[in-house]
């Protein structure tokens, strides 16, 4: 990845440098290899996708904290915080670039097309998010705009691996339902770490989710439960910009069951995607994926 900068603008290598020392928990380069792994792929394709994913999902944060306007992520500066937002959109372009350039390298037209197709997803997703999502209380809105946040670029990671491994499509496909499944689950204690971590572990004020008119599944449990409730109105009528109002629904969230409902759902995605790997024989690489579809749903929640 720190290789994609070389020979460019030493800004660009600067900033690759600085994007990839702020860290991050990697799930997604580790599901492509470990995935690729246990299904046999040939390890300078994989690493080179994993490389690819990875750097795919870095480009879109830059984008997001320029959209945001955040000014942190995981404790560091983001790009936009110290330079221009014309110079920040090019270098997230310019990491999209090398990211798809990395996927080419493995020499799969289908690995191509489906990166092609994972991003035109989240870029869709957050056209759909910032336009038709404020103040709505749809499941179904909610499961898309997860898919194309999360789930998506979970399901590249292991639909990528198991295509470029030497294994019969049913094999496959099983491993595509396993990042779907378990992105989701990830991305649903995501949203409830808005309502029951810190602020200082999750990066961003509690409730924050809630201040942008975003309705996740802890707060959809609750609409449901309390359609009648008086800062449940407020939000559905448009008032999610009141901070007091939503300071009082979200702690409501966390004083009720809805937290508890949605994490029940996290893990039924969770044990969905554990049940991909059935038919799959015992191997350090399975007992990791195993380990990493527990560990998705015991995040400090």
């Amino acid at each position: 990845m720190r290789a994609q900068a070389n020979e460019r603008h030493p800004d660009l290598r600067v900033a690759l440098d600085n994007l990839l020392a702020a860290g991050g928990k990697r799930v997604r380069p580790k599901l492509v290899l470990l995935t690729g792994n246990m299904l046999g792929a040939d390890p300078e394709k994989l690493v080179t996708l994993a490389a690819a994913i990875e750097m795919l999902h870095t480009a879109t944060l830059v984008h997001d904290d320029l959209i945001d306007g955040s000014l942190m992520r995981r404790g560091n500066d983001t790009l936009n915080a110290n330079w221009t937002p014309a110079a920040t959109v090019l270098t997230g372009d310019f990491v999209f670039a090398r990211a798809a350039k990395l996927a080419a390298e493995t020499g799969s037209l289908t690995v191509m097309e489906e990166f092609a197709e994972t991003l035109a997803i989240m870029v869709n997703g957050e056209l759909t998010q910032m336009f038709d999502a404020r103040g709505l209380a749809s499941r179904e809105n909610y499961y898309e705009r997860i898919y194309a946040k999360t789930g998506s670029l979970f399901e590249l990671s292991t639909h990528g691996a198991a295509i470029i491994s030497p294994v019969d499509t049913e094999i496959i496909e099983k491993a595509r339902i396993f990042g779907r499944e378990l992105g989701t689950a990830f991305q649903i204690v995501d949203d409830i770490l808005d309502f029951t971590g810190d602020q200082a572990a999750v990066g961003k004020p509690v409730g924050s989710d809630l201040l942008q008119g975003l309705i996740t599944l802890p707060a959809l449990y609750y609409i449901e439960q309390y359609p009648n409730d008086k800062q449940v109105k407020s939000l559905l009528n448009g008032h999610y910009h009141n901070e007091k109002e939503m300071a009082i629904l979200v702690e409501n969230i966390r004083q009720s069951n809805a937290i508890q409902l949605a994490l029940n759902e996290a893990k039924e995605y969770a044990s969905r995607a554990l049940q991909s790997l059935n038919g799959q024989p015992q191997s350090e690489e399975r007992l990791a994926l195993e380990s990493l579809a527990q560990y998705v749903t015991n995040r400090n929640v």
